[in-house]
């Protein structure tokens, strides 16, 4: 069904090539890695640098966050499937003294982007491939296809974060290494929202764990 819950139009989908829309996905997917791991991969340095915690503060409280992040999509996927379709511290040279304030909102920042990677993780790759017509055959070839192709997408935007990412954070400014990845995402949603009248939408099938309750 389409954003209007109407049968899909299966002659307009052709002629835009159902291909296109799923490339969305992985676009999106890609951005969000680099989102992700741009913020992640560099972040303990960042609690250290900028707000001026110790090296086990740090690491813990990234391995909660990241933690959270991965905890999120096994709640967000039961929701999608069963009910849905799918402030800079003060620094001088010798440190920062970040305020209660400026803590709480770094924190409370982090940890929205947990929420939202809940919401994506579980849903982009099965939402790709639900543009593909399962019932015709040259488009499963192109399904198939689909899953390379996000699992590369996935490991350039991660490979991009680790690497030119980190460089610019350490050697030009955190400003610019977490505006960037910031910049992506508005970049990565722009596309995504632009085919919204033609995705096709699969009605909530029910989760395996309302089964068992």
């Amino acid at each position: 069904m389409d954003s209007h819950n109407n049968p899909t139009n299966k002659n307009i989908r052709t002629k835009l090539e159902n291909g296109r829309l799923a490339a969305l996905s992985l676009w999106n997917e890609c951005c969000e890695r680099l989102a992700y791991y741009g913020m992640s991969t560099n972040l303990v340095n960042y609690l250290q640098i900028r707000l001026n915690q110790g090296n086990v503060t740090a690491s813990n409280n990234v391995t909660n966050w990241s933690g959270t992040c991965y905890i999120t999509p096994l709640i967000e996927a039961f929701l999608a499937d069963a009910y849905f379709s799918r402030l800079n511290p003060s620094c001088v040279e010798n440190g920062c003294d970040p305020t209660k304030s400026q803590v709480v909102v770094c924190f409370l920042a982090l940890y929205l982007i947990a929420l939202g990677t809940g919401g994506i993780k579980p849903c982009v790759s099965s939402f790709g491939a639900d543009q593909f017509d399962a019932n015709d055959e040259a488009e499963r070839k192109k399904k198939s296809s689909f899953f390379n192709w996000f699992c590369l997408s996935i490991n350039v935007g991660a490979l991009v974060a680790s690497s030119v990412l980190v460089w610019i954070q350490m050697n030009v400014g955190w400003g610019w290494g977490f505006g960037i990845p910031a910049v992506a995402m508005f970049i990565a949603f722009g596309p995504f929202f632009l085919g919204s009248r033609l995705y096709r939408f699969q009605k909530p099938g029910g989760s395996p764990i309302t089964r068992i309750f």
